[in-house]
């Protein structure tokens, strides 16, 4: 029986016919590893997202985290799911074997982790923010810190957060007002208040380790305005003793609960650092440690933030994958009209399948999600290269594509796979908005996508703002290469030309339309309508990994899997078709600088 989580036949043609992941155990750092070893890992988290995940994604759906005023209440089967997630060792995947890891590549160990994101998102938010929170100490922490914190996380003894937005701040981290008080004895004492912290607070694991960001105040007593007086913080909601025993209980306090649409069975919290519920030490204020260098916390962040938004990318593929599965089965099992032209009523009902517009929204749907995965596995794949790569200049130019490509792998699924949910629910026609069947609550965890690590928005204007203009444009010329390589590739095989033409058609325009727009002389008019930018952007980048997959499905039509290969040439031609074209009328309207946003005034709505 088919998986409705992920086809392990498109994860083997992604890793090892277009990725070449065999090539990675020719490095040293992956020399132990081979194809087996990998699929190993791959079958271990398919087994235990399968019998232990999905089963109670509904159940924890439908019964939230509550919180009686002292105590978070779980149902059980979340804390069972992940001790044996923990017990499989998959929270130090890619640690390397001295730290109890498997020193997995990235994109084998993301590969494996998707598995959890399409079987349940909310029980799987917990390991995903501790295996962010610990790397981020790995890069960041004293040997100490990480003795002390990130170890215990990798073990999945203690599991990890992100406290970055305030109540007053939302994502303008400039803003925030959260205070560290440096201490005699190194530490520092926190006040403030951070909101929707995911996973914030539980009785899942022995601690929680907070990673919070708090501003020092200067010698006068004032916060430094703007992110440079920003600093980074370990905040434990238990101390935690020089030997690594546990002490007591820090001066962090759940205030309360919020309550989502979706990701229901993930704890999303208002934290309380410093009221003096708790006083450590005989005082008010919770017990911190900086991380890195003071006024450094935001750059120090983003190795958690860049990693995050990755993962929310691939969250958001995930969810739009399982429930174009759910809505493939149903569409197969589900008899309902006929042909168009059988007029007699007496002749059998046709499966669903057979309905061309149903076809279409099946075909959309295999678009946006295995293209969104071949993206974000791409990404992964990048970070493989940028840490093991066999020369300086191959480890730089995977940095840069990881760089630009960054904002659309967390953007393009969080706006396209959330569509393929929608038409998902679609293709279940009424059944399809009832809670007995599954995709609804596909549709609303994935609403939180667009939202989470940064909104549509924000990703526009690190897109544009940012990233194609960094260091010269050598973002943007990088991946113009990879992408021409592609398409020269493409031109020379008769039925890949057209393709090849429209999308160089594309590149060309938008390096002229990104020249253009720097043309204004005025950051606004450049940056008025930097989402419309995000989106051709990101339909670029989706047509040329479409082309990728279809240089190597082509002429395999005599394999034994000729069926996989015809539906990727053909979810390609879908691509082209029907949404390649939607990019030349956004082209046309950045091109012409149109500031009918920008000049829209408050008193006019």
């Amino acid at each position: 029986m088919q998986s409705k989580i992920i086809p392990r036949r498109d994860l083997d043609f992604l890793l090892y016919e277009w990725l070449n992941v065999e090539s990675l155990t020719q490095r040293e750092r992956f020399a132990d590893h081979t194809r087996e070893t990998f699929n190993a890992a791959l079958d271990t988290c398919e087994q235990i997202a399968t019998d232990l995940f999905a089963p109670h994604n509904k159940k924890s759906d439908q019964n939230e985290p509550h919180f009686d005023g002292e105590t978070v209440h779980i149902i059980p089967e979340v804390k069972t799911a992940l001790k044996a997630f923990c017990d499989a060792g998959l929270m130090a995947a890619g640690q390397d074997f001295e730290l109890g890891g498997m020193q997995l590549p990235c994109v084998v160990e993301k590969a494996g982790f998707a598995y959890f994101k399409g079987a349940n998102v909310g029980t799987s938010s917990y390991p995903f923010l501790t295996i962010g929170n610990a790397n981020t100490l790995m890069k960041c922490g004293t040997p100490e810190q990480i003795a002390l914190f990130a170890k215990p996380m990798l073990e999945g003894r203690y599991f990890g957060t992100m406290c970055l937005s305030e109540p007053q701040a939302g994502s303008s981290l400039s803003d925030i007002v959260t205070r560290a008080e440096a201490q005699p004895d190194g530490s520092y004492r926190l006040t403030g208040n951070k909101m929707w912290i995911s996973a914030g607070e539980h009785e899942l694991s022995e601690n929680i380790v907070h990673l919070v960001l708090a501003k020092v105040p200067d010698e006068s007593g004032k916060l430094i305005p703007g992110v440079k007086g920003i600093s980074l913080f370990i905040v434990p909601k238990k101390l935690v003793h020089p030997d690594g025993s546990l002490g007591e209980r820090n001066d962090v306090v759940l205030a309360g609960l919020n309550h989502k649409m979706g990701y229901r069975g993930t704890t999303n919290c208002l934290l309380n650092f410093g009221e003096g519920k708790f006083t450590p030490g005989g005082k008010a204020g919770a017990i911190g440690y900086l991380v890195g260098t003071l006024h450094k916390g935001l750059a120090n962040m983003f190795h958690m933030m860049n990693e995050a938004r990755i993962g929310v990318g691939l969250g958001a593929v995930m969810l739009g994958y399982t429930g174009y599965l759910h809505s493939l089965d149903y569409a197969r099992n589900r008899p309902q009209g006929r042909n168009p032209q059988a007029k007699d009523p007496a002749t059998p009902q046709l499966p669903i399948i057979q309905h061309t517009d149903v076809k279409r929204m099946l075909l959309a749907q295999k678009s946006y999600v295995e293209g969104g995965l071949a993206l974000t596995l791409y990404c992964a794949r990048l970070v493989d290269e940028e840490r093991s790569g066999s020369t300086a200049q191959a480890r730089a130019q995977a940095l840069l594509l990881l760089d630009i490509l960054t904002p659309i792998a967390k953007s393009w699924p969080s706006q396209w796979c959330l569509e393929a949910n929608n038409l998902a629910i679609q293709v279940h026609g009424g059944y399809g908005y009832t809670r007995e069947y599954n995709v609804e609550q596909f549709y609303r965890d994935n609403r939180l996508n667009p939202i989470h690590e940064g909104t549509h928005g924000i990703q526009g204007l690190d897109l544009l703002g940012r990233k194609v203009v960094m260091q010269d444009g050598a973002a943007m010329r990088a991946l113009a290469l990879e992408i021409q390589q592609t398409i020269n590739s493409a031109a020379a095989q008769p039925d890949l030309a057209d393709y090849a033409q429209s999308l160089n058609a594309v590149l060309q325009r938008l390096g002229f339309v990104t020249q253009r727009l720097y043309s204004s002389g005025d950051l606004n008019v450049t940056l008025a309508n930097a989402s419309i930018y995000l989106e051709a952007f990101g339909h670029m980048v989706m047509a040329w990994v479409w082309l990728e997959q279809a240089l190597l499905s082509l002429n395999k039509g005599a394999s034994h899997d000729a069926n996989f290969y015809a539906g990727k040439l053909q979810a390609c031609k879908y691509f082209y078709q029907h949404e390649l074209i939607k990019v030349h009328p956004q082209l046309d309207l950045l091109a012409s600088l149109d500031t009918t946003s920008l000049d829209m005034q408050d008193a006019w709505f």
